[in-house]
């Protein structure tokens, strides 16, 4: 597993996840006057987004992201995502939730599974991170910070090797492997089975710096070409024109990870068999995890960087409705496996000595197991035990 998967698995999610926000509270046009108090703009999603993006690029939540460790579960994520979609005044009950990040995590599994070389899987944090700007760009603190976490990416990720990469992206996949929720944008495209995986293509370009499929070279061993051969190919290969710009300000080249829901489109989701065996999985896996404590200290660190805007005074929130009726918000609800449900947990974690201390007394009094093989993935009980929290 790579140390340094998880800056880009977080930036990526959050961008997909700023994407439907936007889309959403454009589609439901919410008044100015509730998205910025005693102001009307013309953009009503623009002072939500400030907020989440604010708390998103927080100096030192990016400080601990950036540090190497290991890829957290799912539900240690969840958590994260949770607190930070809702550091705005916009709340979302626990169907939208579940939605929101469904669409997240398959997008960007889509994104990942195309990626023409490893190292693209970079080109497409920075087509997120272009995007996240053009939202702020009225708002230049905030366009500081996100130039700050460019700055971060480009030397940290840069130097890296293509092995390096190779590791991150199977890093990546292993996380996404047992997620198949079918999402109705990739089913209209095509793109995706009704038993929620992937349909990936066969033709298009090729990755940067290799050649177009159908001749074979032999050498002798002197190395000076002695034979070609030639094959046919299933599929209809092209070179690409040029390399992605690796650079703050650059032409990307590769379009995955740009916005697509800049038109508006349905993005429905449904469950596939896989993920509701899944959940069945993992509720059978009740047994305790040993690494619990170490996935606590880390959420208290990250969480405890999220400056959470609340409503002040006399000032109320609005619900953000992913879905495009309440009735259908409901329904989803009441059909949602509750194994697949998370709970939004409020972790109050600007004191993090008093948060670090609350912590060490919850966990002594865990009665937490041994190591044993074929124990359940880090974090899968995670958010039982933080439910006295």
């Amino acid at each position: 597993m790579s140390v340094r998967t998880l800056p880009l698995l977080f930036l990526n999610l959050g961008g997909e996840m700023l994407y439907i926000l936007d889309q959403r509270l454009r589609a439901q046009s919410i008044p100015g006057e509730k998205a910025r108090k005693g102001e009307r703009c013309a953009a009503p999603s623009a002072p939500v987004m400030n907020d989440i993006i604010s708390t998103m690029f927080n100096r030192k939540f990016m400080e601990e992201l950036f540090k190497p460790q290991d890829l957290y579960s799912k539900k240690a994520l969840r958590t994260v995502y949770d607190r930070l979609a809702h550091a705005s005044i916009m709340r979302l009950n626990q169907a939208s939730m579940d939605k929101l990040y469904d669409l997240m995590t398959m997008a960007f599994k889509y994104q990942v599974l195309l990626c023409p070389r490893p190292r693209d899987i970079l080109l497409v944090t920075f087509n997120h991170l272009d995007a996240i700007k053009d939202f702020i760009s009225d708002s230049p603190g905030i366009l500081n910070q996100v130039d700050e976490t460019f700055r971060r990416l480009i030397e940290t990720y840069n130097p890296l090797s293509d092995g390096e990469f190779q590791l991150i992206r199977q890093t990546l996949l292993i996380f996404f492997q047992d997620m198949h929720i079918r999402v109705s944008i990739f089913l209209k495209d095509k793109v995706q089975n009704s038993n929620g995986r992937f349909v990936l293509p066969i033709s298009g370009p090729v990755p940067w710096g290799t050649e177009v499929p159908g001749l074979i070279r032999i050498f002798n061993p002197k190395g000076v070409e002695v034979k070609r051969a030639e094959f046919s190919t299933a599929g209809n290969y092209v070179t690409p024109q040029r390399e992605g710009s690796f650079e703050l300000y650059g032409d990307r080249v590769l379009k995955l990870g740009t916005n697509m829901y800049s038109v508006t489109r349905p993005v429905e989701t449904h469950m596939s068999g896989s993920s509701k065996n899944l959940a069945s999985q993992a509720k059978e896996n009740i047994a305790p995890n040993p690494l619990a404590k170490e996935e606590l200290n880390f959420l208290a660190r990250l969480l405890g960087g999220l400056d959470i805007q609340k409503p002040a005074g006399g000032e109320s929130g609005f619900r953000l409705n992913l879905f495009t009726t309440d009735e259908e918000e409901e329904h989803a609800a009441q059909t949602r496996p509750e194994e697949l449900s998370y709970k939004v947990i409020n972790i109050e974690a600007t004191q993090e000595p008093a948060r670090r201390a609350e912590l060490s007394r919850i966990l002594g009094e865990l009665d937490v197991a041994e190591p044993r093989p074929g124990s359940a993935e880090k974090g899968e009980d995670l958010l039982a035990l933080m439910d006295g929290l």
